[in-house]
C-alpha cells in the first residue's frame, strides 16, 4: 500500500506495513526484534499526516528543510514526547535552529559544523546525539566525509561537549536493477565496518562521551539489504507517507 497525501488512515496502515517489514527483515537476519527502528521521513508532508503516524506509535521523525520542520514542530508542540531527527544537508547559517530544536542529527560532514552545533546546543538540553555522514560511494555530487578522513573527524566531535558520537549515516549510489544481493549489501557492509573501527579506536570505557551504537542506513528501496548489514535505524519516507512534493520547497 502507497500513501497518498493528505490521507490520514493511509499513513496508519503505511506505519503498520512498514514495521512488519522491518520485522520480518530482522528475523531473516537473525537480529532481535528492538535492534532497528524506524525513522519516518516526513520532509515535504504536512503536520496532519506526522500527527497521524504519531498517533499510530511513531515517534522519530526525519526532516530535510529547516524553516518546514520549524513550523511543523510548532504545530505539533503538544506531541511532547516526539523525537525530531535533522536529515538534510546543514548551511552555518542554519546550525543555531538546528541545535535548539533537533535531538539528532544525522549529516555532520565538517568540522566547522560540527563545532557551530557543538557551541550553540542549549546546555539545558543536554548533548545533541550525532551521526557522522559517509561519502560511502565517492559520489562527486553526494554529501559526506571520505572514508579515509572518517577517523580525524570522529576525534574531533568526540572531543566537542555539546555533542555525542552516536554513529555513522550514509545514502549510497543506487544499485542497477538487476544487482547481486551482495552488491546491494556492499555499500552497507562497508558503512558498517567503518564503524567497528571507530569503536576499537573509541572504546567506550576510555570515551564514554561517546556511545557509538548507530547505523542510519537504509530506506523505503533498499530497508532490507542496510537490515541485513547491521542497520539501527532506517529511513523510510515513500513507504509511509507516499510520493514527495517538492513545489513548495526553496
Amino acid at each position: 500500500m502507497t500513501a497518498v497525501p493528505d490521507d490520514e488512515a493511509c499513513v496508519t496502515q503505511c506505519i503498520l506495513e512498514a514495521r512488519a517489514r522491518l520485522e520480518k527483515a530482522l528475523q531473516t537476519s537473525k537480529r532481535n526484534a528492538d535492534s532497528a527502528q524506524v525513522l519516518a521521513v516526513s520532509k515535504t508532508k504536512p503536520a496532519t499526516l506526522v500527527r497521524a503516524a504519531w498517533q499510530s506509535g511513531q515517534r522519530a521523525f526525519g526532516e530535510n528543510y529547516l524553516q518546514e520542520a520549524l513550523d511543523k514542530q510548532q504545530a505539533l508542540s503538544d506531541l511532547t514526547d516526539i523525537e525530531w531527527h535533522f536529515i538534510g544537508p546543514i548551511q552555518s547559517n542554519k546550525t543555531r535552529a538546528i541545535a535548539e530544536h533537533f535531538a539528532w542529527v544525522h549529516t555532520v560532514e565538517r568540522e566547522k559544523i560540527a563545532r557551530r552545533l557543538s557551541e550553540q546546543r542549549p546546555d539545558e538540553l543536554g548533548a545533541l546525539d550525532v551521526c557522522l555522514q559517509v561519502n560511502i560511494s565517492g559520489e562527486a555530487s553526494k554529501a559526506g566525509v571520505a572514508p579515509q578522513e572518517l577517523l580525524a573527524l570522529a576525534e574531533t566531535v568526540i572531543a566537542l561537549p555539546g555533542l555525542r558520537l552516536r554513529g555513522l549515516m550514509a545514502i549510497p549510489a543506487p544499485c542497477a536493477a538487476d544487482a547481486s544481493e551482495t552488491e546491494r549489501r556492499a555499500p552497507f557492509r562497508q558503512l558498517r565496518e567503518l564503524l567497528e573501527q571507530l569503536q576499537t579506536r573509541f572504546p567506550a570505557a576510555s570515551y564514554p562521551q561517546a556511545r557509538l551504537d548507530t547505523l542510519s542506513m537504509g530506506m523505503s528501496a533498499d530497508l532490507e539489504a542496510a537490515v541485513a548489514e547491521g542497520a539501527t535505524l532506517v529511513r523510510l519516507g515513500t513507504a509511509i507517507f507516499g510520493a514527495r512534493d517538492y513545489s513548495h520547497v526553496h
